[in-house]
């Protein structure tokens, strides 16, 4: 019934990781806020800002898990259902891009090798699950490796919403310029 934090080092670490998300989903919102017409109008870019959010919010909660005290069987379990319930989303989204509406993709700059990765980061989280529940803590390498491979996809997913929404608002602002000088 051992605990799976047995060294500080992963207490601090997850400690890290956790406030690190529930700060980001902060920053998110902030800024989805101050751009909020743009991201609302754009499909692509409300569903990656949802899905960061998301993200976030699995990060999040993985770290309040490790953190709680608890049997290293259960742990693997609640991390094994939170790392399937975030492999939804990119496999969610990949249906979508070839089935459905393959164009907003496009449009968006979604990238099947960024789906590819984020599918394997939630696969590292959940063979680490897998390791936790059979009791060792050598499980908490690959959680810590998902949670590291999300977090450098979702900095990667804000990069190119900000580059698309401020692309956006320069075309704005030079149709705006255009139609002043026409008049």
């Amino acid at each position: 019934m051992g605990h799976a934090i047995q060294s500080e080092l992963w207490r601090d670490l997850y400690l890290m990781l956790g406030t690190s998300a529930a700060a980001l989903i902060g920053l998110l919102f902030i800024v989805s806020s101050l751009h909020l017409d743009e991201i609302v109008n754009n499909p692509a870019f409300r569903l990656r800002a949802r899905n960061n959010t998301l993200h976030l919010v699995v990060i999040f909660i993985e770290s309040m898990l490790i953190l709680t005290p608890q049997p290293m069987p259960i742990l693997g379990a609640e991390l094994a259902a939170i790392n399937l319930f975030g492999l939804q989303f990119p496999l969610s989204f990949a249906y979508r891009y070839f089935y459905k509406d393959r164009e907003t993709g496009q449009r968006g700059g979604w990238s099947k090798y960024r789906s590819v990765i984020y599918i394997a980061g939630y696969l590292l989280g959940i063979a680490g699950s897998a390791i936790l529940i059979g009791g060792s803590n050598g499980g908490l390498y690959p959680v810590t490796a998902s949670c590291g491979v999300l977090l450098v996809l979702i900095v990667s997913n804000a990069w190119s919403i900000m580059a698309g929404v401020g692309l956006t608002e320069k075309t704005t602002k030079t149709k705006r310029g255009t139609a002043r000088q026409v008049r």
